[in-house]
């Protein structure tokens, strides 16, 4: 089992950056395959990025692809969401996610992960 701690949240103006951490317990957390959804008000949470357990495969959700960044260091039990040219839109509250040994085959769906972070605020002014 792990225990995720997300943040590194805050209000950032269009245009500029911020970089979520999300810090786990356990001795295990290279085994994880992690992910970032993020969930704005009145909207279903949605996939953001993952990186994959083993080979550090990642993936992203076209709105964000070329824009956000997901890397991990297995040292600090650590993954992170480098977050650039911030929009509006990204307004929301970001959740790390994980899962033990996950090929990511379902990468996309929240219900795939069994363990999750309290979440970090982020807001994006215009």
């Amino acid at each position: 089992q792990v225990q995720l701690v997300e943040s590194g949240g805050g209000l950032v103006q269009a245009g500029g950056s911020l970089r979520l951490s999300c810090a786990a317990s356990g001795r295990t957390f290279s085994s994880y395959s992690m992910a970032w959804f993020r969930q704005a008000p009145g909207k279903e949470r949605e996939f953001v990025a993952a990186i994959r357990w083993n080979d550090g495969t990642t993936y992203y959700a076209d709105s964000v692809k070329g824009r956000f960044t997901i890397s991990r260091e297995n040292a600090k039990n650590t993954v992170y969401l480098q977050m650039n040219s911030l929009k509006p839109e990204d307004t929301a509250v970001y959740y790390c996610a994980g899962r033990s040994y996950y090929s990511l085959s379902k990468y996309y769906s929240d219900s795939i992960y069994p363990y999750w972070g309290q979440g970090t605020q982020v807001t994006v002014s215009s």
